[in-house]
């Protein structure tokens, strides 16, 4: 282990590791490893920082599941969801022992160009070890995650937690996503006004576009969620899924701020993440510790069943009997690994939303309607697994 790549902290009342490069400085919660503040571009005058952070983080709050103590950035959620009902006697607390646990240090080393932070936890609710990996390129404005999950036998969700800071202004945010086979809302009632919850769209209906998705209010045009912030005082769940196959091209997900003039982006494999679950809040949810304060958006991906956990998941349900996957198989005997790509740039004003993406070996170009275009040097091939020079 490499101590001096490494600092510690306290962050919005987090305990924190921090490592940077060049180009990033990243940073881990030890407490659920959830992933932020991270800066992008911090070699420029500008630097891009665009995940959110809880607002109660420096409150005195009881009684919150562990997960949404150190709530920001980006977490692994292993089971995904609020599994609400108990699989084969296991409960699991919301977005599981990954989210809320306390982690341990692996180390931190510098390898050439790549600085990795590694991290690890043994999980009680069913045994078994995760460990993850961190990764800083110079001059790559990314973190390669990968998630390793050793033991955990048998079915399970699981998903990347990613939840970035909403602009002030309404639709100032553009969000594009490769194509996708179809999208879902939530399968039954998502909000009880009657505890200051309020959801705007309607239930279980289908969606092939983000500019069109079925509204629970009669006569209401379909809402567009292609461009947030909208629809103030809502909160709602929105599922995109892909049918895998078996050429290795990155699913990608892009969200360009206009305010600021950034993009983030993330990229996955969909054979093994077939899911991505849009959790939009504007201020939907008046309970403790939300208050109606709460403007972010999740973009979760990963492979799931909304957030109904592990029974309904693994169980049939209309999505895979459509033939796409809502869970998987883990075996004691054989580690699975879970890799992803995240990162964020500065864009000129006049980039606008992302129309098309094209990657190559070490570099990603986003396309805008605009005309404009952004490359963005990345190693596409880490997560396929395939054998890399920088050894991520």
């Amino acid at each position: 282990m490499n101590s001096s790549c490494l600092k510690e902290s306290v962050i919005d009342s987090q305990p924190t590791w921090i490592v940077q490069n060049e180009t990033v400085e990243l940073s881990v919660t030890k407490l659920g490893a959830h992933m932020a503040p991270v800066l992008f571009c911090r070699n420029e005058s500008k630097p891009v920082q665009p995940y959110y952070i809880s607002p109660w983080q420096n409150e005195k709050t009881e009684g919150l599941p562990p997960a949404m103590i150190p709530l920001r950035g980006d977490f692994f959620c292993l089971p995904f969801g609020s599994n609400p009902e108990p699989y084969r006697g296991e409960q699991h607390p919301i977005h599981g022992e990954t989210s809320g646990s306390e982690w341990t240090l692996g180390g931190c080393t510098n390898e050439g160009e790549a600085t990795t932070l590694q991290i690890q936890l043994k999980t009680k609710n069913r045994p078994g070890t995760v460990r993850r990996q961190f990764t800083l390129i110079n001059g790559h404005n990314v973190v390669y995650c990968k998630t390793t999950i050793e033991g955990f036998a048998g079915p399970t969700t699981f998903a990347h937690h990613a939840i970035l800071r909403l602009p002030h202004q309404e639709k100032a945010l553009l969000l594009s996503t490769s194509p996708f086979s179809f999208g879902r809302t939530y399968p039954i009632q998502l909000s009880n006004p009657a505890v200051g919850e309020y959801q705007y769209l309607a239930k279980n209906g289908r969606f092939r576009s983000l500019s069109k998705v079925q509204s629970l209010f009669k006569g209401e045009p379909p809402a567009d969620y292609s461009a947030v912030p909208v629809n103030p005082g809502f909160c709602d769940l929105l599922h995109q899924f892909e049918r895998p196959t078996r050429r290795q091209s990155p699913s990608w997900v892009a969200a360009v701020h206009q305010e600021e003039n950034w993009m983030w982006f993330a990229l996955k494999n969909p054979a093994v993440m077939p899911g991505r679950l849009f959790w939009i809040e504007n201020g939907g949810r008046h309970g403790s510790p939300w208050n109606g304060r709460n403007r972010c958006i999740g973009i979760e991906d990963g492979c799931m069943y909304f957030d109904r956990g592990i029974a309904e998941a693994s169980r049939n349900n209309p999505i895979n009997e459509a033939g796409i996957p809502t869970s998987v198989e883990l075996s004691s005997e054989h580690p699975f690994e879970v890799r992803y790509i995240q990162g964020a740039v500065r864009v000129p004003p006049t980039f606008d939303r992302v129309i098309k993406v094209r990657s190559t070996a070490d570099s990603t170009f986003f396309h805008a309607a605009s005309g404009d275009t952004i490359e963005v040097p990345l190693n596409r091939n880490f997560l396929f697994n395939k054998t890399s020079p920088l050894s991520i």
